[in-house]
């Protein structure tokens, strides 16, 4: 079993920048982040693999987000700039246990509570 915790979310102005933090439990491969908003399907953001070699950003957020990873931490990371009303969501970090980018939420097998990003002046 993986414990996933995310941190890192909060309130932040149009414009600015938070980064959010994944903490994993034990040795795991690939870690999505996915994101939600109520009445809409959870849908993927980004993708690192073990070794960093592979990412994967969805079209909407390419260019502002980038993911990272420290294994010897057990933490990955999205670093957000340039954040805007619509990336507003509940943020979840999540793993399918192979290391493979990205994943379908279909495929996930251990998700994490979920940090909450609001995009507001």
């Amino acid at each position: 079993q993986v414990q996933l915790v995310e941190s890192g979310g909060g309130l932040v102005q149009p414009g600015g920048s938070l980064r959010l933090s994944c903490a994993y439990s034990r040795f795991t491969l690939a870690i999505d982040w996915f994101r939600q908003v109520p009445g809409k399907e959870r849908e993927g953001v980004s993708c690192i693999t073990y070794g960093g070699s592979d990412t994967y950003y969805a079209a909407s957020v390419k260019g502002r987000f980038t993911i990272s990873r420290d294994n010897a931490k057990n933490t990955v990371y999205l670093r957000m700039n340039s954040l805007k009303p619509e990336d507003t969501a509940v943020y979840y970090c999540a793993t399918s246990l192979d290391n493979r980018c990205p994943n379908r939420r279909q495929e996930i097998a251990y998700w994490g509570q979920g940090t909450q990003v609001t995009v507001s002046s």
